[in-house]
């Protein structure tokens, strides 16, 4: 019988940055379940430059598979960096493990469940955490901001997230969630407000506000010079320097996040609720 390889799998990105911490979780959650975790991205790391990556290149999740499968080695789990089901995941990636699976027919792929699940309030209590860490002694209004998503149910999942945000901070705080970016067409209209809008708001241009980030890992969008920064600068630029922005750590920074993780690659060996079969 085959040993299952654990796979540590997030979207990917060009960003150094993404990838070494992306290693450094993986790492953690093998010390956490006792097996040897592997970092691997769905797309866009491997056009990170090698030496920026302490001479370990990224890999990519199918040329990955392919080159175990060569090796002789059938079964997979895998676990997502992901809030919510994403089309990354319901749709891109069962394609190519199909496309595997017509060379390599012993393929065995299991997905553990997505990071949120509605009874598990660990994600909120996270970004509780990184909220109370930018405080200030007036600072009671929060946005909570995702990528924004052409996937209903990724957008839900932030919904729901600022639902129980606001649980655990209490009453004295607002908490309004909003999307960095959204499709055009009245069909995306579930990711509004956009950031940028919601800062423009009579109620939210002035005084401190706190950004409270629902990105994983930095990145173009996450991280001091990018998107979101970029889109809270030009807010309080905008408002005649009245409005004040505080940013969050990342999700992945908190050390939180690796018992989730750990819990979800558990239920993922036994197929338990919310995990599938590739």
């Amino acid at each position: 019988m085959n040993v299952v390889e654990t796979l540590l799998v997030d979207n990917g990105s060009l960003a150094p940055a993404a990838t070494l911490q992306l290693r450094g979780l993986a790492k953690a959650l093998g010390k956490t379940i006792g097996v040897e975790v592997t970092p691997i991205s769905l797309l866009h790391s491997t056009g990170v430059s090698t030496p920026a990556l302490g001479d370990v290149a990224a890999e990519i999740l199918e040329p990955a598979l392919e080159l175990r499968l060569m090796q002789g080695k059938t079964d997979f789990l895998i676990v997502p960096l992901f809030f919510g089901p994403s089309g990354a995941l319901t749709d891109y990636m069962p394609k190519r493990i199909a496309h595997l699976r017509e060379s390599f027919p012993d393929l065995s792929v299991k997905l553990a469940p997505v990071l949120f699940q509605p009874n598990d309030d660990r994600l909120a209590r996270i970004l509780a955490d990184q909220v109370r860490a930018q405080l200030r002694d007036e600072t009671r209004r929060v946005a909570l901001v995702d990528h924004g998503s052409p996937v209903r149910a990724v957008s839900a999942v932030r919904d729901q997230l600022a639902v129980q945000l606001v649980k655990i901070l209490g009453p004295a705080f607002t908490v309004a969630a909003a999307s960095m970016e959204r499709r055009e067409g009245k069909d995306y209209d579930f990711c509004d407000p956009l950031l940028a809008n919601l800062l423009r708001k009579p109620e939210w241009n002035s005084g401190d506000v706190i950004v409270a980030m629902q990105f994983l890992l930095p990145g173009r969008h996450a991280g001091p010079s990018g998107d979101v920064a970029e889109i809270c600068d030009a807010a309080e630029v905008g408002s005649g320097n009245k409005l004040h922005v505080f940013q969050t750590g990342l999700v992945a920074e908190h050390p939180l996040l690796v018992q989730i993780l750990a819990d979800r690659w558990r239920c993922g060996l036994v197929l338990g609720p919310g995990a599938s079969v590739l």
